[in-house]
């Protein structure tokens, strides 16, 4: 029989492994994960999308192109929180069209599609009950793009998908990191306020809630987990929340130190692995060199150079999700629209 001693000191090594080697997983057999992801690893293809304030300003600030992608313009430009704010004043994409969006999904052979319902600026593409910085408050009030994009998927047979960035230059929880040594990285790598980490924990959970709440959303893609304030206790712990919260769902390995977690996949970026990946993973790219509309960037990749990548990260094992950067109006580029269309014809003739 184990002495009171022993089963003390066990307990106490049980709390201080690193949070990756616990099992956080541990109400769910492999044969419920895998057939929890089975339509994941059906899809192959899917389909990106950012989109936000910075869409209307094209990769530009005063009349300067600014370096970088242009969904970190705020960043990049070092543009004050109050001041970008202001952008929602101008905010009135009315052209966007959620049933041609998810048509051209369709039609170029994905099968989901994951569009970012808040971006590091902190602008929720929805009506959000827990900020006023959202598109309920801007002059494109009345539509809500991430319903519109919801019903159009499921009208196509497209599984719905919404990206969230854990990083957030507008909540006042955080606040530029001065010691930075560039520009981007006062930005990237934010401080959090003294004694407002739980409360920023209970409004990114909020926000999450509403996404599942609302608009039943299959996925939950994290990005912005780097900042040190954020830890992967906190992010395991949000994992488990969301899952109970809908236990189908699927939820990429960034609520954590993306390097350290596999669940529920991996997500390289701009990059496909050279070797087989003993976990599922997705490869993320963009149709040129910026994941937000940007009117310069005119590096466009060929059908036949998407088509090619496609097949060789599904050979490897993976999927591939492509994105796509609507302009301030909500218009598709053109480009983007001509070789999405190219590569769904070329996979008909497969």
């Amino acid at each position: 029989m184990m002495s009171k001693y022993v089963l003390v000191l066990l307990l106490a090594v049980s709390f201080i492994l690193p949070a990756q080697e616990r099992d956080y997983y541990h109400e769910e057999t492999p044969e419920a994960f895998k057939e929890r992801i089975a339509w994941f690893k059906e899809a192959k293809f899917g389909m990106f999308i950012h989109f936000g304030l910075y869409s209307q300003l094209g990769g530009e600030w005063k009349g300067k192109d600014i370096w970088g992608d242009a969904e970190w313009i705020q960043a990049h430009a070092d543009i004050p929180a109050q001041e970008y704010a202001m952008l929602t004043h101008t905010f009135n994409p009315k052209n966007f069209n959620a049933d041609e969006i998810a048509k051209l999904a369709k039609d170029s052979g994905m099968k989901y599609l994951v569009v970012t319902s808040k971006h590091h600026e902190g602008f929720a593409l929805y009506d959000s009950k827990y900020t006023n910085f959202d598109v309920a408050n801007t002059p494109f009030k009345g539509r809500d793009i991430l319903k519109e994009l919801k019903e159009a998927c499921d009208k196509n047979g497209i599984k719905f998908g919404t990206y969230y960035s854990i990083l957030d230059w507008h909540h006042i929880s955080q606040e530029r990191n001065i010691d930075g040594d560039s520009v981007q990285q006062r930005w990237k790598f934010t401080r959090m306020k003294l004694g407002k980490a739980k409360d920023y924990e209970t409004f990114v959970r909020n926000q999450i809630k509403e996404l599942i709440d609302n608009y039943d959303t299959d996925i939950i893609w994290f990005d912005g987990e780097w900042c040190d304030w954020w830890t992967d206790e906190m992010g395991l712990d949000l994992y488990n929340y969301i899952r109970s919260l809908k236990p189908s769902i699927l939820v990429n390995n960034r609520f954590g130190t993306r390097e350290k977690f596999e669940k529920d996949f991996g997500t390289p970026e701009d990059e496909t692995p050279e070797d087989l990946l003993s976990y599922n993973w997705e490869s993320c790219y963009t149709l040129n060199t910026s994941w937000g509309f940007k009117k310069n960037d005119h590096e466009w990749k060929s059908a036949e150079t998407v088509y090619n990548m496609l097949h060789e990260i599904n050979d490897k094992g993976g999927n591939f999700l492509l994105n796509i950067g609507p302009d301030g109006n909500g218009d598709v580029p053109k480009e983007s629209v001509d070789i999405l269309l190219e590569v769904g014809k070329m996979l008909e003739k497969k």
